[in-house]
Order: structure tokens, then sequence, then C-alpha cells
């Protein structure tokens, strides 16, 4: 199985960059695979796990909850915005939505993708010499 990292997309509802990255632990465990994903500050209903063409995507979208009366707070520093990230990792294009099965528990998203054995084998890479 290929996990291959696609960037890391960074973004809040303004446009501006967040220091915000999806912090992952990747485990082989009993023939499948195991992936850990920080998420803290995120609910369960604010992350979405999407696999299309290969590629298992995580999205994780805070929603903006400032009420009227909490705006008329005078923050000294606010770090606490609404916003999200995005993170993809090539999977393989044999592996089915059936696959992977996720639970999400304090702050931390798991995700098991089993039978890897069905996963496209590993190809390796060439470098072509730049002169």
């Amino acid at each position: 199985m290929l996990f291959e990292d696609s960037t890391i997309n960074i973004f809040d509802s303004s446009g501006a960059s967040m220091p915000y990255i999806m912090r992952t632990d990747i485990q082989e465990k009993d023939g499948s695979y195991l992936l850990e994903i920080e998420l803290p500050g995120f609910a369960r209903e604010d992350v979405l796990a999407e696999l299309s063409d290969g590629t298992l995507t995580i999205i994780a979208n805070k929603p903006d909850h400032i009420e009227k009366e909490e705006s008329k707070i005078n923050y000294i520093r606010r770090e606490r915005i609404p916003g999200g990230c995005k993170r993809s990792f090539f999977v393989g294009n044999k592996i089915k939505q059936e696959d992977i099965t996720a639970a999400f528990k304090d702050g931390v998203l798991s995700i098991i993708i089993n039978n890897p054995d069905k996963s496209v084998e590993r190809v390796e890479r060439k470098l072509i010499p730049i002169k």
C-alpha cells in the first residue's frame, strides 16, 4: 500500500493560513493499516473522510459559531478561530470504501484500512537526472 502524502492545504474562512497540521501516525497492525490523525478542537460532526480515485482525503472544518453577543467581547488575542484543514493520502486504486472504517474519540480520528493486499503494488520511483 502506498501512503503518499499530498500537500497539506491549510485555510481558514478568510483564506489566511493557520498554523495547524493534521499530525498523523500510520501503523501496520494485524494485516491492516491504522491511521491516527490528531484533530484537537474539532467535533466528530466537523470531520469528513472521503475515498476517491485511490486517494483518502480527510477534511476538518470548524464552523463559525460566534453569536452576536459574543462579538461584543473585546478579545486581546484570539487563536481559536473558525476554519479548517485538509490532508490527502494515496492508498491505492484497489481499496474500496467498504475496506475502510473510521472512529473519532477525544480529538483523534482513527482509520483502519483492511486487506492491504488488495492495494496496488509499490512502484519503484525512477529519478531523472537533472543536468
